[in-house]
């Protein structure tokens, strides 16, 4: 059975392990809400690139209809000089420019209908990407809003956790404290029990004089706090 000492020591580590998971805890939140927040700057990025591709062929297709007027305008104008014309090398040649530019409405409107087609597709595309995308980023709003609410909660048991530490180092002598804290700097748990002539911190066997002392049969009988002579752990004999 652990003497006094130890059983002040091991309500310490308790406390003092809950408050450090509760710290571990609170200080992995803004992490977390980071990590929402980038996802949630994803779905819009997507979002305004399916956005930008729309938009993109709505400039494209205005640009052709202007392109249309443009030669449209243009063979009515021929058409207008041809019926004016008396001589027939003029006719001829206003012939010609009326056919190329005939040929060239005609291409401009195979690459209308393309366009038409392509922007009917990329609207449908957007609007389903935007309804998921937008679905998305309201689930990651909530997420963020549940991880403040947690934030605020941890925060809460940490001060109650900070507190039951504050009030479980009391009853430790001061010696016990100071090596307590020196070792909790450096490794968790601070203290462990020894069994079968081995540590349960490092799992490495220790020698006769600290099993004598864990057992508390030392010097200072309970009152002796004997260490693992390999990992610097407070070890006491569990039996």
């Amino acid at each position: 059975m652990p003497s006094p000492l130890i059983e002040t020591l091991l309500i310490l580590q308790d406390r003092d392990t809950k408050r450090l998971g509760l710290e571990a805890q609170l200080k992995a939140v803004p992490k977390d809400i980071a990590a929402v927040e980038a996802k949630i700057a994803g779905e819009k990025s997507a979002i305004n690139g399916a956005k930008a591709e729309v938009m993109g062929l709505e400039t494209k297709k205005k640009l052709l209809e202007t392109e249309i007027g443009s030669a449209e305008s243009k063979l009515a104008k021929y058409k207008t000089q041809q019926s004016q014309v008396r001589k027939n090398e003029e006719y001829q040649a206003l012939g010609h420019e009326i056919e190329t530019t005939q040929k060239q409405i005609g291409d401009f409107e195979g690459q209308e209908l393309e366009l038409m087609y392509g922007l009917d597709e990329a609207k449908k595309k957007f609007a389903a990407a935007e309804g998921v995308l937008k679905a998305n980023i309201s689930g990651h709003e909530t997420r963020i809003k549940t991880l403040g609410e947690r934030a605020v909660s941890l925060a809460a048991e940490l001060k109650d956790a900070q507190t039951a530490v504050a009030t479980a180092r009391e009853p430790v002598s001061e010696p016990a404290r100071r090596l307590y804290d020196r070792i909790a700097v450096r490794t968790q748990p601070v203290v462990v029990s020894s069994h079968g002539g081995n540590c349960n911190g490092c799992h490495l066997k220790i020698s006769n004089e600290v099993e004598t002392a864990a057992r508390g049969k030392g010097p200072l009988g309970p009152n002796q706090l004997a260490t693992c002579e390999n990992c610097g752990r407070i070890v006491y004999w569990e039996g």
